[in-house]
């Protein structure tokens, strides 16, 4: 059921058709993977999951996804997954020209916490940018 869920984003099917075939995703892959996927997979799916990547062992999944985890790092960004993707060989958006391609949040529904933490973020950047043109604004 929750992989069904996340195969309604393109992006999540191919990295998932990919997994399933034993293909090698790539580290940026397998962490743009974890980074969505935690949301909608217990740790042991996810961690399964991740392992049929065969560049992937077991100890390295579970590192990953105590990172990702532990750090409570939200879904990327589209831009974000096309800068991590530049960075490897596989293609995580196998559609990059496509504007709405690998956009997670188009397609997925997170639990509500993950949209409270973007906003915090924003609004903590958008402080520390008014901070800086207000600091410069002041200078001699």
């Amino acid at each position: 059921m929750a992989l069904d869920e996340l195969r309604k984003n393109g992006m999540m099917a191919h990295l998932l058709d990919a997994l399933e075939a034993g293909q090698d995703i790539g580290h940026y892959g397998r962490l743009v993977f974890a980074m969505v996927a935690r949301h909608f997979l217990d740790e042991e799916e996810l961690v399964e999951t991740l392992i049929q990547d065969p560049a992937c062992g077991e100890e390295e999944a579970r590192a990953l996804v105590e990172q990702v985890q532990g750090r409570d790092y939200s879904p990327p960004r589209r831009e974000k997954i096309l800068e991590f993707q530049s960075r490897q060989d596989f293609p995580i958006c196998p559609n990059g020209d496509d504007p709405d391609a690998c956009n997670v949040y188009k397609d997925l529904q997170f639990p509500e916490s993950v949209y409270a933490h973007i906003g915090e973020y924003r609004e903590q950047k958008s402080h520390a940018h008014h901070s800086e043109e207000g600091d410069a604004a002041g200078a001699p």
